[in-house]
């Protein structure tokens, strides 16, 4: 099989990590190094959103402020936070079976009332500004609220692409899991941030790891051992997006701060990134 040229895994981090991931995209695009130039696009979480928004030709400066669904669709999130302190619970401890632990977070998010499901779609219909899956291969990770077993979507999945995107950007306690195809899915990071293993074979891999500075990087690390990537540059956020973050990547106010955090960072992205993204040659 022929090998992938550019690969670019976008990971987790809420609406906040979200507006970042846009505003970088979009400085990158300014700078020389266009992301939706990739062959494959890995979206994880609220990197759907953004995956969605480049593999579909968009400009991801669209997302500068956030976008919202019209009229009756224009539902606000039902966040339960009892459930949603429940599965935290649950993966603060998830190390010594994540297996058992991916099960119980799925039955409290079946448990959480978080509000109807076509609310959630509508909302990342919006986000991501497509209904079509496009040419370019777009892979979007979810779990299987059931089982716990992930799910990867694509145009050839009978999954509708904001369906996809919402099930991927379910997470347990704020946003109800999925229905696809008789099954109910949730937050594809509850596997992993980034889900770069996904981009094995290809020979530039770019990864985008807005809630890296969060969790240990051993998980990333075995992710990029897994795809096998001979070049690999990993993006995640300096300490000036950090402040700019604040304390909790799903508070809505950070997301203009947020954006023009990675608009700012892109510069430095850029370089790091542009012979990488045109050649394949090592940029680490």
């Amino acid at each position: 099989m022929h090998a992938l040229d550019r690969a670019l895994a976008l990971g987790a981090g809420g609406p906040v990590g979200a507006a970042w991931m846009a505003g970088l995209a979009c400085g990158l695009s300014r700078g020389g190094v266009d992301l939706s130039e990739a062959d494959l696009i890995v979206g994880t979480s609220t990197g759907a959103i953004i995956g969605a928004v480049l593999a579909t030709g968009q400009d991801p400066g669209r997302l500068a402020t956030p976008v919202r669904p019209a009229g009756s669709d224009a539902t606000p999130p039902q966040v339960d936070e009892r459930r949603l302190g429940e599965a935290f619970a649950v993966l603060r401890d998830a190390a010594s079976n994540p297996d058992e632990a991916r099960r119980r977070v799925g039955q409290i998010a079946l448990a959480a009332e978080t509000g109807p499901e076509q609310a959630h779609i509508a909302r990342m219909r919006a986000m991501a500004g497509a209904d079509q899956w496009p040419d370019r291969q777009l892979l979007i990770t979810a779990l299987d609220a059931e089982t716990g077993e992930q799910e990867v979507f694509d145009r050839a999945s009978g999954a509708p692409l904001p369906c996809a995107v919402a099930a991927s950007t379910a997470f347990p306690g704020i946003y109800p899991p999925i229905t696809i195809n008789g099954r109910r899915y949730m937050d594809g990071s509850l596997r992993s941030a980034t889900n770069a293993g996904l981009a094995a074979g290809a020979r530039t891999l770019v990864v985008i790891d807005p809630q890296a500075h969060l969790f240990p990087r051993e998980l990333l690390h075995q992710e990029l051992a897994a795809a096998g990537a001979p070049t690999v540059v990993t993006i995640e956020p300096d300490p000036e997006s950090i402040r700019a973050f604040g304390s909790n990547l799903n508070d809505r106010t950070a997301w203009e701060p947020a954006y023009q955090a990675g608009l700012r960072q892109a510069a430095d992205a850029a370089e790091r990134l542009r012979l990488a993204w045109r050649t394949g040659s090592d940029a680490d």
